[in-house]
């Protein structure tokens, strides 16, 4: 029977979605607007390239969905848990697909869906275990990429001439990578990173590189579903307790209320901080999935003197990675971190249950800054976390969410639904409940503080799709901090709307439009008084963007964007920003290129606005905007034949008004910065 129900379902997909564009898009516009929004909460960017390296590996070789599990279709991070397992029901019930157009018939995925999947993925046969495994060590691809970057403007840091502390090193930016990628198998590989201002084969740095990176990760290797050697992350349930690969947060997208990942992944990206170091396995047998992982690495951080008790603590630990000067050496590497842990995990089709533990160990006591804010922190010698995540479909409506625990016995509890009520409505919750006391070291979850502790919160969003053109998105979030938090002198409260429609008449166009409106409690500014307290503070924001497709090689896209800050109140802000793309990426010609042109126009800091930059391959820039001036830059792609492809990018600030930029050692004299990068790929196969 299932032959002529196959050819059926050929044959009246390929009718309704015979026209869909297939062409592979660099980064989704909701994927955009999520860093933006991350850069913007944590006050600078990721250097967390993983995700874009995984795409574009997907693309060379895309997932094959006849064989693919949950764990490997999470990894794309484009897909819901209801439209996954919607995908993997539909192959169990009606048998492999044969053709591509079949995605059309799975419930709750329609064409925006597929579009976005459709470069990632691939129908095809399995191959024998044993041919797999052969093929990992003589089949893959080898890649070297080499990238340096410089701000041409000295700042105060390299100017010799001067007295006062100066940066050792050179002013240029320098990365380099090889790997070894064999499918989402077998990879391997070693970077090595030196940021502008740190030596380079000298002084402190007399190994060549400030950081390195090394790292072999398999996956599918019979009951061994994945190992990790060298440099890796660990993601546990819904991130309370732990999660170190990047996490979206509120956004339109109400697929991304739920964090998706496989519990190890590989990394090999340039930050120093958010990975782990040593070895780590998962196993499944059946329906039982267990992790278990170790780590030891040292790490950089801030040391206090306790004269009372003649011993030192940690103040602060240094995510940023920086060794530039005598003070920011004398602090590197400074404390050994050894953390182990790992779950066990009971998986069906229909939900799963997982058991999670991780233990941190510090060579010396954590003791934070004695500040009101500050009271709960985590402190002593050693810290843990354990909890148990959970998720259930029934029908169209997916449960999941995540209980933890403390080492001090705090909890916080994270539960979130989602629902397609429709073919072209999905409705999505979550609720927090985080405890003020509440800590852990690497946690990361869908909350309004940048890390799980102190909130409680309640977020609901909606998707329509009236028709193929339209697409209305909102969501609405209202959340409390129970306890203080920096700069923030007493218990406050928040809450966020926004809401984008988008539409699409044809492959060639996108416009949208999108407002969204924030309100947050803050100490008063300025306060002359002995004890601060708070007042609201609220913001709006609105953008429209506009794409359009002139041809198979030409596209343009214009963003406005206008924001009010704090307007009920004498010390009102305005922000506005403008920008127009020209992208020229022909079909079959080696050369492309992106050329943006921007103005931007705001009060103060307070009033800042980010916007995503397309910038060299596995790179991308959302740098902040505030003040007046203009931006622009340049980027160029020429292959050179199939094995080698270079990337040259330009881009500058031309600020008015202005006879300094930067504070401190990057503090650069006039008005203008300017950047260059450029970036070399080798790719060979090894015969």
């Amino acid at each position: 029977m299932k032959r002529p129900i196959t050819i059926l379902k050929f044959v009246l997909c390929f009718t309704i979605i015979v026209t869909l564009n297939v062409n592979a898009q660099e980064v989704t516009n909701n994927t955009q607007q999520q860093l933006e929004l991350i850069a913007d909460t944590e006050m600078g960017e990721t250097e967390d390239d993983t995700y874009l390296v995984e795409l574009e590996q997907f693309r060379k070789s895309p997932i094959n969905i006849n064989i693919a599990e949950i764990d490997e279709l999470k990894q794309l991070m484009l897909l819901s848990d209801l439209q996954i397992i919607n995908l993997i029901a539909y192959r169990n019930l009606l048998g492999k697909f044969v053709n591509i157009y079949e995605l059309q018939a799975i419930p709750s995925w329609d064409i925006n869906t597929i579009k976005k999947i459709l470069p990632y993925i691939t129908i095809s046969s399995p191959i024998s275990v044993m041919e797999d495994f052969l093929k990992r060590f003589r089949g893959g691809e080898h890649s070297l990429l080499f990238r340096i970057a410089q701000v041409l403007e000295k700042s105060k840091g390299f100017d010799q001439s001067t007295a006062g502390t100066k940066y050792l090193g050179s002013p240029q930016r320098i990365l380099f990578r090889y790997r070894y990628v064999y499918k989402n198998l077998l990879q391997y590989g070693l970077l090595g990173d030196k940021d502008a201002g740190e030596q380079f084969f000298k002084g402190k740095q007399n190994l060549g590189f400030d950081f390195y990176s090394a790292h072999l990760f398999a996956r599918n290797l019979g009951i061994v579903k994945a190992f990790a050697l060298g440099d890796f992350t660990v993601n546990m349930g819904q991130g309370l307790i732990q999660w170190q690969s990047l996490a979206f947060k509120k956004s339109l997208d109400i697929a991304g209320t739920k964090r998706q990942s496989a519990t190890l992944r590989p990394y090999s990206s340039a930050g120093e901080y958010y990975f782990h170091r040593g070895a780590g396995i998962t196993l499944k047998k059946k329906k039982i999935e267990s992790t278990l992982f170790f780590s030891f690495r040292n790490l950089s951080v801030n040391f206090v003197a306790d004269t009372v008790n003649q011993e030192d603590y940690i103040s602060s630990f240094l995510t940023m990675g920086y060794h530039r000067t005598d003070n920011e050496n004398q602090k590197k590497n400074n404390l050994l971190q050894t953390s182990y842990g790992g779950n066990i995990v009971y998986r069906s089709l229909k939900g799963h249950i997982g058991l999670n533990g991780i233990y941190y160990g510090f060579s010396a006591s954590v003791n934070k800054r004695n500040e009101p804010y500050n009271l709960y922190a985590i402190s002593g010698k050693s810290w843990n976390n354990y909890s148990v995540d959970y998720s259930y479909t029934f029908k169209n409506i997916h449960f999941f969410g995540e209980a933890a625990i403390d080492k001090k016995s705090n909890t916080a509890f994270v539960n979130g639904l989602m629902m397609s009520v429709d073919p072209r409505v999905d409705i999505s919750f979550l609720q927090r409940t985080i405890s003020k006391g509440y800590q852990a070291v690497n946690g990361n979850a869908f909350t309004e503080n940048t890390y799980p502790t102190n909130e409680t919160g309640f977020y609901i969003g909606i998707s329509t799709r009236p028709n193929v053109a339209w697409r209305i998105d909102a969501y609405a979030d209202l959340y409390k901090f129970p306890w203080l938090k920096y700069l923030v002198d007493a218990p406050s409260s928040g809450k966020d709307y926004q809401i984008q429609l988008t539409y699409s008449p044809s492959k060639q166009v996108e416009v949208y439009s999108r407002f969204k409106s924030e309100t947050k409690q803050a100490n008063q500014p300025d306060n002359a008084t002995v004890t601060n307290f708070i007042i609201t503070i609220p913001k709006q924001n609105w953008r429209s963007q506009i794409s359009y497709k002139i041809n198979s090689s030409v596209t343009l896209r214009n963003r406005v964007e206008m924001l009010w800050y704090n307007h009920n109140s004498d010390a009102t802000e305005q922000g506005f920003l403008a920008f127009i793309d020209f992208l020229y990426k022909p079909m079959i010609s080696p050369m492309a290129a992106a050329l943006r042109l921007q103005y931007f126009e705001t009060n103060s800091y307070n009033s800042r606005l980010y916007a995503y930059e397309n910038d060299v391959l596995y790179s991308y820039s959302i740098p902040v905007f505030y003040g007046k001036g203009f931006r622009y830059y340049l980027n160029l792609n020429y292959d050179i034949n199939k094995q080698i492809s270079c990337w040259l990018r330009w881009a500058q600030y031309i600020y008015k008004g202005r006879n300094s930029i930067g504070t401190g050692l990057d503090q650069i004299q006039g008005n203008k910065k300017s950047e260059l990068k450029f970036q070399i790929r080798w790719i060979f196969s090894k015969k």
